[in-house]
């Protein structure tokens, strides 16, 4: 597999864990509970193939609206993935990273997620991301919300702003452009995930349901990633001159 590019930032829409209960007439957060195993494996996988980023989408600004007690007992279960997961983040050298509107998570969780932040600040391996209280809409608002201030404040003027310039407002300015974006358990929609990251990522929709996605089903999906011609609005004859001069040089 590392004969062939691989993809430097993958996110991941981890979707199927009710209906993986659901099937098995299980409570809903068993699946959530299984899920998180997935969560490891991929990250181990993720890191294994040197990945430089991997993001996970693992709580919306929309699944607030969720049962209560679902929400009660998905924050505990991110706390025990915080607590369970850091010794071997800290071995392997990945940087623990968090976007989205993190302020809104309950303090039992948001103190280990900071204290778990600040340790791997300094770290130089994967950077895994945690999408928490996160939606693409709402980093979009925020985004414009600071330009609109630093131009008021005259430090912005608004003819000067490139996609660049407005990409550095965004909750992911530090990280590398997403280049594939996975979907389990058949849905096929985006659900206002990385809206501005993704424009030019290849999309990979998978039928697993989140549980069963361990290593093997991520594999297929990199496998995927790397057999498709990635042109950026340019044609395969364009590519193909770029890298025949690319070579030559």
């Amino acid at each position: 597999m590392r004969e062939r590019p691989l993809p430097r930032h993958v996110g991941i829409i981890m979707d199927g864990n009710g209906r993986w209960a659901e099937t098995r007439g299980l409570p809903r957060m068993e699946g959530h509970r299984e899920g998180s195993t997935s969560v490891r494996e991929v990250t181990r996988c993720a890191r294994r193939v040197g990945l430089e980023a991997l993001t996970l989408y693992a709580f919306s600004s929309q699944n607030w609206s969720r049962p209560a007690e679902e929400v009660a007992a998905l924050m505990d279960l991110l706390r025990e993935y915080l607590e369970s997961e850091r010794e071997e983040i800290l071995e392997n050298g990945i940087r623990l990273n968090a976007i989205g509107e993190v302020d809104k998570l309950p303090r039992f969780v948001k103190e280990p997620l900071e204290r778990l932040r600040a340790e791997t600040a300094h770290n130089t391996g994967m950077v895994l991301t945690l999408a928490l209280s996160y939606g693409g809409r709402e980093e979009l608002l925020q985004a414009a919300r600071r330009v609109a201030e630093a131009a008021s404040r005259g430090e912005l003027r608004p003819s000067d702003l490139d996609t660049q310039g407005f990409e550095s407002y965004l909750w992911t300015h530090d990280l590398p452009s997403v280049d594939l974006v996975v979907r389990t358990s058949g849905e096929q929609r985006m659900s206002n995930f990385l809206l501005w990251q993704m424009a030019y990522a290849e999309l990979c929709f998978s039928d697993v349901l989140w549980p069963d996605f361990r290593t093997e089903a991520f594999l297929r999906c990199l496998a995927q990633y790397q057999q498709r011609e990635r042109r950026f609005g340019l044609t395969s004859a364009q590519l193909k001159r770029e890298d025949s001069q690319r070579a030559k040089a």
